[in-house]
């Protein structure tokens, strides 16, 4: 009779803990009926697959914030999630660095900001939406609406093991085998659903990725969520918060190998990423799942758009008008200042000294050093988008919103003439860098 999954678990790990096997080698073997070899001797402590505690860098919350040099063939420490300002690229950049994985020009772990640039960069999205009880703002200023994470993990170089599956069975034996091999696992929750976010400020529709580091003493699993610190979670509530969205359900995904990118395909990934940036900016590609008449909340003209309905104090789309109760007024500018600041789809000078710094570092690979010329713009737009930020006041008097409209939309047209400078110089440049590699090749 085969075993249950949990006594094969139980034998799985028991036996890896006699032969040095990874558990997936290990599980294997137990369902194939393979006797355990004479020769095999049991791992190091503290190497992938030894393990007391499984998972990266050892899975606590002191080797989380070690940063010791690894022995040979021994995975680096967790990096401790600090200074962040994107989440998903500093999450990612993290768990790249837990796997060993190097850039090819500096040969340090990947960068944020290269991370961020890869994944699209930057761009503009506002959308309102009235209920009957509220009204909602989203600002968006990170790339958008591609897929931000599934673009950074394409493009960086890695080798990426992805798995989705709507077992919740198979979806905790996969989280398993990523835990058992040492490495950080990514997976995909429904944030209203973690135990540390209330409830009542989160959407409950609203997925964000977390990184599982291991197990802790207490038979709970080690959590990355961003926050700056740790987090705890019991295997039950994190299958429930995996398997709440239908869209990504159980979905993780784990860096089982530290190969990197080779310097050339990395340039050319570069410009792939910078040209779909700017053309989401400038409009002149279509938009992935967007209907045509949805772009005029996007980019460069989104951007006109949302000042023009600041300016608007008469028609029912004008902001004046939307926003007359108070505490729709107060509500959506809480979100937009939210939105403006969170590092989820916002952050710091609206990420574009981010992006500066992605330009700066790409220009060191092959071929790019024209990216150079480009950064200082995006860095006197971080100062802009800082401004506007500034500005925003949920506290405003109901009585003075057309006055306060009025002034955010100035700096908001503002920008969008120097974010249209900015973008069609940059993109004239990468039509020149590719044509470049395009003879070169």
């Amino acid at each position: 009779m085969a075993p249950s999954p949990v006594q094969l678990k139980k034998l799985a790990r028991a036996r890896m803990e006699r032969t040095g096997e990874s558990y997936t080698t290990a599980r294997k073997a137990i369902l194939d009926g393979r006797p355990e070899r004479p020769s095999a001797r049991p791992a190091p402590a503290g190497k992938p697959g030894s393990n007391a505690k499984r998972g990266a860098g050892g899975g606590t919350p002191a080797a989380a914030e070690a940063s010791a040099a690894p022995e040979p063939g021994e995975l680096p420490e967790y990096p401790a999630p600090v200074d962040v300002t994107q989440y998903d690229a500093g999450l990612w950049q993290r768990v790249l660095t837990q796997a060993g994985v190097t850039d090819p020009v500096t040969g340090n772990p990947p960068s944020e900001a290269m991370l961020a640039g890869l994944a699209g960069g930057i761009g503009f999205m506002v959308f309102v939406f009235e209920y009957e009880e509220t009204t909602t703002v989203s600002v968006i200023t990170r790339a958008h609406p591609e897929p931000y994470t599934e673009n950074l993990l394409a493009r960086c170089g890695a080798v990426v093991r992805e798995q989705k599956t709507g077992s919740a069975r198979l979806a905790a034996q996969y989280l398993d085998e990523g835990l058992d091999e040492g490495r950080a696992v990514v997976v995909r929750v429904s944030r209203a659903t973690l135990p540390w976010v209330d409830g009542d400020m989160a959407d409950a529709d609203e997925p964000v990725d977390v990184a599982v580091l291991g197990e802790h003493d207490d038979g709970n699993l080690l959590i990355d969520d961003g926050s700056g610190g740790l987090q705890l979670i019991s295997p039950t509530d994190l299958a429930a918060a995996r398997g709440q969205r239908k869209a990504g359900k159980n979905w993780q995904a784990w860096i089982p190998a530290s190969t990197g990118p080779e310097a050339d395909t990395l340039a050319a990934q570069v410009v792939a990423a910078i040209q779909e940036t700017t053309g989401r900016l400038l409009g002149t590609r279509e938009l992935d799942g967007i209907p045509a008449h949805f772009a005029k909340n996007f980019g460069v003209a989104g951007l006109r758009t949302w000042a023009g309905r600041l300016l608007d104090t008469t028609t029912a789309s004008g902001w004046t008008r939307i926003f007359a109760e108070p505490g729709r007024l107060a509500h959506g500018l809480e979100m937009v200042a939210l939105f403006l600041t969170d590092g989820r789809y916002g952050g710091s000078g609206g990420l574009r000294g981010l992006y500066a710094d992605f330009l700066d570092e790409a220009a060191a690979l092959p071929g790019l050093e024209a990216l150079r010329e480009c950064s200082a713009a995006y860095r006197d737009l971080a100062g802009r988008w800082d401004e506007l930020a500034e500005m925003i006041d949920p506290d405003v008097d109901p009585a003075e919103r057309s006055s306060h409209f009025a002034g955010i939309a100035h700096v908001a047209t503002r920008i969008a003439d120097a974010e249209e400078r900015a973008a069609r110089h940059l993109a004239d440049v990468a039509a020149l860098l590719e044509k470049s590699s395009s003879l070169r090749g």
